[in-house]
């Protein structure tokens, strides 16, 4: 009698300790969605299942970040923006990608799109305090190739100088992700400054299951100033600026390309505003979606140094084998049009204010692995500059 009224006395604080711990850790996700999701104007329920939230415009998130208590957000590029609206990208409309949350309802105006963050979301993520950001540890491009050490991994092009923007026209599938806490993408890197202090502005598409709980493929936008240690996804911190009302970021894409079937493209132009300095970021011809404020930059503020196209996996090995992560379609470069992923139509806004095609610049292959994924740059009158990338990951040499 005594032993087990000893127990229980031993017992019963360390549940009251684990009960504590519970709660302060659901008040924790409690305060974060609270800070995350604005007072909704409006929400409309997407047709894959989440939640888009219409937030009027005075509870826009850019007024948590302490640096835009006062900001006047910018709602169109300055100065002869129309510039902005050529079609020199040549693009048969029915090919662009496009998002169906609208078909149960449209924003109104003086209000932004948002996708509601839920519980499950911060969940799924390996704390609190790592939500919305990117481990910081493993961006490798600037590394020898065929690096087998790293969880990153890449078949991108870049070009080196002084920028204000770049373009491209991105492929978009719907590549297999084999771990939940893997993804696969396809994105647009802007950078400048040293590596313990880079500032880059990205924009894509991905699958990322650890982060939206599905394999859909989402736009994102991504940014950092201080090489990784801060930044994130979206809109999980003030730092982008949406502006326009028809695609919210991390909602799922409408359509993807199939092999030897229809091709979906994103047109995606981001430049340097010349009177804000905001770098602003359009899809499809004339969307303006928003900008990075300037002011969040160190580097960046002069412009570009460095510009990357092209696909990024996470390879977290299982039984020591590589993944079977896909990039891209899964298929190499070597494999062609309706069958390996591509960018096309590659531009870079140089220092004198004018757009040009990249291959005066001798653009630069990072590949990290070749025999899991590769890439193969050309040039023709069509397409301009191009690459086919991509690969299965794990296979006979890949392992």
């Amino acid at each position: 009698m005594v032993v087990t009224f000893v127990l229980g006395i031993l017992i019963i604080p360390a549940i009251v300790i684990n009960g504590e711990f519970s709660d302060t850790h659901d008040a924790k996700i409690d305060l974060l969605l609270k800070k995350l999701n604005k007072p909704a104007v409006k929400s409309i329920k997407s047709p894959y299942g989440g939640i888009i939230d219409c937030v009027h415009m005075k509870n826009h998130p850019i007024y948590d970040h302490p640096l835009f208590k006062n900001h006047t957000i910018q709602m169109k590029p300055s100065g002869d923006h129309d510039k902005w609206n050529n079609d020199t990208l040549n693009i048969d409309d029915e090919s662009i990608v496009t998002q169906l949350w609208t078909i149960n309802g449209k924003c109104p105006q003086n209000t932004i799109p948002i996708r509601r963050t839920t519980r499950e979301d911060i969940l799924r993520a390996e704390s609190i305090e790592n939500y919305g950001k990117k481990y910081p540890n493993n961006i490798p491009r600037r590394k020898p190739a065929n690096s087998t050490n790293e969880i990153h991994e890449y078949a991108t092009l870049r070009v080196n100088g002084i920028f204000r923007g770049a373009e491209a026209v991105i492929n978009v599938w719907k590549p297999y992700v084999q771990m939940p806490r893997e993804f696969s993408l396809a994105q647009m890197w802007l950078e400048a400054g040293p590596p313990s202090n880079l500032n880059t502005i990205e924009f894509g598409w991905q699958v990322y299951p650890g982060r939206y709980g599905d394999d859909n493929a989402r736009f994102f936008v991504y940014w950092t100033a201080d090489g990784y240690r801060s930044g994130c996804y979206n809109l999980d911190c003030p730092g982008f600026v949406p502006v326009n009302q028809a695609y919210v970021l991390g909602e799922p894409i409408g359509h993807v390309s199939t092999l030897g079937g229809q091709q979906y493209e994103i047109p995606t132009t981001i430049w340097k505003d010349p009177r804000t300095g905001n770098w602003w970021l359009k899809l499809n011809h004339h969307v303006f979606i928003g900008y990075w404020p300037s002011i969040l930059f160190n580097h960046l503020r002069n412009g570009a140094t460095e510009i990357t196209w092209g696909g990024e996996i996470t390879n977290y090995r299982v039984n020591l084998q590589h993944t079977m992560t896909n990039m891209g379609s899964g298929g190499f470069a070597s494999e062609g049009y309706e069958r390996a992923s591509y960018f096309r139509k590659l531009k870079i806004y140089d220092e004198c204010n004018t757009w040009k095609p990249i291959h005066d610049r001798v653009p630069e292959y990072f590949i990290t692995q070749e025999s899991c994924y590769n890439i193969r740059y050309a040039y023709e009158t069509d397409w301009g500059d191009y690459f086919f990338y991509g690969g299965p990951g794990r296979n006979l040499y890949c392992t």
